[in-house]
Order: C-alpha cells, then sequence, then structure tokens
C-alpha cells in the first residue's frame, strides 16, 4: 500500500491508496470552497444516558444528485469533484458535511472505486485488500488523535438505507465516546466474565461454529453466520477465529483471507432475492474495540440488510423504534440457508 497526503481547497485532508508506486496525485483541487464550519454538539440523554449528535448543518449536505455532478467521481473533462485527480484507487477525505468535528470527532469519506456505478462486491480481491488496508491505517491514524474514544468504519448501500449519494462508498467516525451498541456490548461481556470466567465473543463464535445450520461461509481464518438472535431479516456477522480488539491486530494470513471471503458474502447477499429486486440495500458496520475499557471485545462485521423480500422492506416501526424491541420476520437458520444457496 502507497499513501498520498495532501488537502481539498478548503483545507479538508484528502489521502489518496494505491497499490502500486509512482501514481501522479498532484491534481490541485481548484475549487473556490470556503472553510467548512461545522459545530456539531453531543447532548446527553438524561433517561437513557445515550449521547446524540445534534448537527443542523448537515440538512444543506448534497442531496442525490445526478450521475454528471457526483461529487465522489474522479475530477474530468474539466468538472472538479472532491477528488482532484483524474483517476484514483482508494481514497478518503474528510467530510464536508460531517456529524462530528472538533471535540466531537471527525467524520471522513472512503471512496472504493472511481466507477460510478459498481459496488463493493464488483471490486477485485486486490482492491477490496486495498480498502481493508485503508480502513485499517485510518483506524491507526484516528486512534492517536486527542479526544477519540472508538473508531467505527461502516458502509451505507441504496437508497432504501437512505444513502444520498449512489457512488460505492463508506465512511469512518471517530467518535469521542463509545457508542452505545457498543457500552451493551460491554456489559454483556462483563456479565458474562463474571458468570463463566470465559470471553463472551469467544464463546459466541464457538457456539455459531458448531451450529451448522446457521454458518454462511468458512475459511481458515473467518466464519460467517446468522447470530442466533438476528435482528434483522437477513443479518451475518464475520468473525476472525483468533479474537483482536480491532482492524490493526489482524495478521497478514487473515488479512489475506478477508477479501474473498468478503466478496463472496456481498454476492450472496446480492442473489438472495433475484435479479429483478436490483442490488441489495444494506449496511456493512466493523465493530471495534474503543480504546479504552474494551479488552473483552472482539473485532467483528456486521452485513445486514432492510430487505425482508423481493418487494417488502423491514420498517423499524413501533416496537423497534419506539422501544428497540426488534421483532424478525424471518428465522435466523432459514436467512442463513438461503444465502448458502444463493452462492
Amino acid at each position: 500500500m502507497y499513501t498520498t497526503v495532501t488537502e481539498l481547497a478548503d483545507g479538508r485532508e484528502l489521502i489518496y491508496y494505491d497499490s502500486s508506486p509512482g501514481r501522479d496525485r498532484t491534481a490541485e483541487d481548484r475549487r473556490p470552497l470556503d472553510r467548512v464550519e461545522s459545530s456539531p454538539e453531543l447532548r446527553r440523554d438524561p433517561a437513557t444516558g445515550d449521547w446524540v449528535t445534534i448537527a443542523a448543518h448537515r440538512q444543506t449536505r448534497t442531496y442525490h444528485p445526478p450521475a454528471d455532478a457526483c461529487p465522489l467521481c474522479p475530477s474530468r473533462d474539466g468538472r472538479q469533484s472532491e477528488i482532484p485527480a483524474a483517476d484514483y484507487e482508494v481514497a478518503v477525505f474528510e467530510n464536508r458535511f460531517p456529524s462530528l468535528s472538533g471535540a466531537a470527532g471527525r467524520c471522513e469519506v472512503v471512496c472504493f472505486t472511481p466507477e460510478h456505478e459498481a459496488g463493493f462486491a464488483d471490486l477485485s480481491p486486490g482492491r477490496a485488500r486495498l480498502v481493508l488496508d485503508a480502513w485499517t491505517d485510518r483506524t491507526a491514524a484516528l486512534s492517536a488523535r486527542p479526544g477519540v474514544a472508538q473508531v467505527y468504519c461502516f458502509e451505507n448501500r441504496g437508497a432504501e438505507i437512505g444513502v444520498t449519494l449512489p457512488h460505492p462508498h463508506g465512511q469512518i467516525y471517530a467518535f469521542s465516546t463509545p457508542t452505545p451498541r457498543t457500552a451493551k456490548h460491554l456489559a454483556a461481556a462483563a456479565a458474562h466474565r463474571a458468570a463463566t470466567g470465559r470471553n463472551l465473543f469467544e464463546d459466541l463464535l464457538a457456539e455459531a461454529r458448531s451450529a451448522e445450520e446457521r454458518v454462511v461461509l468458512a475459511g481458515e481464518h473467518w466464519t460467517a453466520f446468522v447470530p442466533y438472535a438476528a435482528r434483522w431479516p437477513y443479518e451475518v456477522h464475520l468473525y476472525p477465529h483468533r479474537r483482536v480488539a480491532d482492524l490493526r491486530g489482524l495478521d497478514e494470513a487473515e488479512r489475506a483471507e478477508f477479501p474473498g471471503l468478503y466478496l463472496d458474502l456481498l454476492r450472496r447477499f446480492d442473489g438472495l432475492f433475484g435479479p429483478t429486486a436490483g442490488p441489495t440495500p444494506y449496511i456493512s458496520a466493523w465493530h471495534q474495540a474503543p480504546l479504552s475499557g474494551g479488552k473483552e471485545l472482539a473485532l467483528h462485521l456486521e452485513l445486514f440488510t432492510v430487505r425482508r423480500t423481493a418487494d417488502k422492506l423491514k420498517y423499524l416501526a413501533g416496537t423497534e423504534s419506539g422501544m428497540d424491541a426488534f421483532m424478525n420476520d424471518v428465522a435466523p437458520e432459514t436467512a442463513a440457508r438461503r444465502l448458502r444457496e444463493a452462492g
């Protein structure tokens, strides 16, 4: 992996990730941009203890632009985008409309490919590995920033998820406090350790690997399975067999095997509902331990879709949105079987 760090016209950081040296990354951002002014505010909900980010400036962010005005495509034919180069492999830059900034954290955009109509599942294993290396590099860099408590890499895919830019991309958030979901993981892991003397996530992985009816894919170093109490119609968790805290802890063998398994998994998601249904919308979320107090947690990726049939979506309605009590219409064992058959 080769990196080139530069700046956009408004001072935001841009990083090119290349698989080979010698790429020309000297193109300048010539747009007349003002400096980004954002002041998100963290407020703690006294009824739950959760932190909520108020980011009113995001109401003006770019919303479903036409393909010829996509801000994530390379700058070509006289049109300037967020990426000045005429081509790139993987690019990461600070979000112009961040939910988190300053003391509250930082938000970055990760562009997986210059191809506007592609998806992550269309990447080559080599390009997927470069994305993994970029996620890892940014996790290391953001973890070293003062005030950062947790780094979260994720991808939203599809209009059904709420994506406003269809170009294949993900995001990285550097939180100043551990997320509410992570807080639940920490509490559950502590209770499990106290009750059994063992690690919760090691036990979860061991149980899943022994329950063959819920295993979707398995390699030498990773296993993808549907969790016993899946919340989403089609939900898969991908764990390395060796427990590590975050992406930085993966060894070369684990990094080498990940792209093939992950691409296979994404293509199975796309094959679930047939060709007429179109690409399957999904959220892909890396769960990494917080930088402090997370020694009982385990790096893993959670991939899920809101689509439950070819023409029906799973809406977070009264029980889910109102009470955080999930009701799943698809049995986890059925979901795993359908994903195995989709290969």
